[in-house]
């Protein structure tokens, strides 16, 4: 294979503070041309020290260079497992960027922004249609953010019963993500094995009347459906618990299984997985949550409701857990979404999830006989390798680094935390034969170096800007601001 990787005009760069020179300036202001206005003395800060004095082409140049380091979905391939890095379509930005829509102020009057509300509440629907849940709520601002609210919603519909219990059920299958949602919501967690499928057996073994619900991710943190999930939801159900479902993997199920109708009481979205909208960088998300008739009741102020033509807020809802955060979700990220599954359509959506599991077990019939799997089922939207195999005593944080060197953004490692040394890969449908077949070989040829290099690994990254890092010494001891020692 020819190596995408190159080290080429990668330019280095210093910290801005490191450019700074005193009096240097890349504005100039106007005269002021109206009375000064001056602020009380405890309100006025003093100058700050060190901040950077630096031109305009300093500050272009600086920030331009540091965006080049930068890889995404648009750079090429992105197969982060259980992170469903798909491309964003352009016309998700498109539609975006509509003007009546990018510039709708939150606070305008509701007789004014009818076409937002109609989108909201249309979007609620066509989730609740892909998930088989008859209330969604566009609330959460991220995944974590509705496993928090479908925590809450659960705690809440127990409370209204009259005993919120004490314990919630996760899986070793589960997202890592769910312990700490049941904990911020007051429950004690309880750990259930699993040998890669979780059992009924299992679930009904560990529940009882003061067990309030079963987190499971489904399909699982393997890439593995549970083919036990309508009996587990039953067993939970018998003792009057209930079931969240993570919906983090949910891209598999499009158009072929709804959560739903499995019996699944509780389920996230991630808009920035399923849905393309985009990940990361700091800005907004969305994590949707759908939720049984039963529960509705308890779902985030204000719900949006239809009254003949028009669309109106409805903050009488007496047993809702009241406002997440400000507004109605992050507008804008809702757009994205509601254009995305618009432009897909039903059948779209289900060729999505069909070419998103084909390329994944596309990658594991490529990379089997090179990389050890624990798992010998075949498994849907990503496959889970483990370092097992490899010789050279390379391990899997050499893979991933070594992969840097070949072009390629290294896959998930070291999660899920059942599998040990574990390279989880999840190439989405988005990605085309030819570029799964480039990652196929860069992962051959580095199991090879393994055998007969493996300092090459061991090296790895040589064509980076910065080389390998002492990850220990970087999270033990950390240095997350610039002093002027330090220079």
């Amino acid at each position: 294979m020819s190596d995408i990787g190159t080290g080429g005009l990668a330019l280095r760069e210093k910290l801005i503070f490191e450019h700074s020179r005193p009096g240097r300036s890349g504005c100039r202001l106007p005269q002021l041309d109206v009375p000064a206005a001056h602020l009380p003395p405890d309100l006025e800060r003093d100058g700050i020290d060190g901040f950077p004095e630096v031109s305009e082409v300093e500050v272009v140049r600086h920030f331009t260079r540091l965006s080049s380091w930068n890889y995404g979905v648009d750079s090429g391939f992105y197969p982060l497992g259980s992170c469903t890095m798909k491309y964003n379509p352009k016309v998700n930005e498109a539609a975006a960027r509509i003007r009546g829509l990018a510039l709708l102020h939150p606070y305008t009057p509701v007789e004014l922004c009818q076409g937002a509300l109609a989108l909201i509440h249309h979007l609620e629907e066509l989730l609740g249609e892909i998930s088989g849940f008859p209330a969604v709520s566009l609330h959460p601002a991220a995944g974590a953010h509705g496993e928090l609210a479908g925590m809450m919603v659960i705690r809440a519909c127990h409370e209204k019963r009259g005993n919120p219990r004490r314990k919630v059920l996760i899986p070793d299958t589960a997202h890592g993500t769910n312990p700490a949602s049941a904990t911020l919501c007051g429950y004690e967690v309880t750990p259930l094995e699993s040998d890669g499928f979780l059992s009924a057996a299992t679930v009904a073994a560990a529940m009882d009347e003061e067990t309030a619900a079963v987190m499971i991710t489904n399909p699982n943190t393997l890439g593995l459906f549970e083919k036990e999930i309508g009996a587990i939801c039953a067993a939970v159900h018998a003792k009057g618990g209930l079931v969240y479902c993570d919906g983090a993997n949910l891209n598999a199920l499009l158009g072929l299984s709804r959560p739903g109708d499995a019996g699944i009481d509780v389920m996230h979205f991630n808009l920035h997985k399923t849905f393309s909208t985009p990940h990361g960088g700091g800005g907004p998300g969305a994590g949707p949550i759908g939720v049984t008739k039963e529960l509705e009741p308890f779902l985030p102020l204000p719900r949006i409701v239809r009254e003949g033509e028009r669309y109106l807020f409805d903050y009488d809802r007496p047993d809702s857990i009241g406002r997440l955060r400000a507004f109605y979700g992050n507008f804008a990220i809702l757009v994205r979404a509601y254009t995305y599954i618009r432009m897909l359509g039903a059948a779209g959506l289900r060729q999505a999830a069909e070419m998103a599991v084909l390329n994944a077990n596309y990658i594991r019939s490529g990379l089997e006989g090179h990389y050890h799997l624990p798992h010998p089922q075949r498994s849907l939207h990503e496959v889970v390798f483990s370092d097992q195999h490899l010789e050279g005593d390379c391990h899997t944080i050499d893979v991933a680094k070594r992969l840097i060197d070949l072009g390629f953004h290294p896959p998930t490692v070291y999660f899920p935390l059942v599998v040990k040394g574990a390279l989880m890969v999840e190439p989405t449908e988005t990605e085309t034969r030819e570029s799964l077949d480039e990652f196929c070989e860069a992962m051959v040829r580095i199991a090879e170096e393994a055998k007969t290099s493996p300092g090459l690994l061991k090296e790895a990254p040589r064509r980076t800007i910065v080389r390998r890092l002492d990850e220990v010494l970087a999270a033990r001891k950390p240095r997350l601001r610039w002093r002027r020692e330090n220079s």
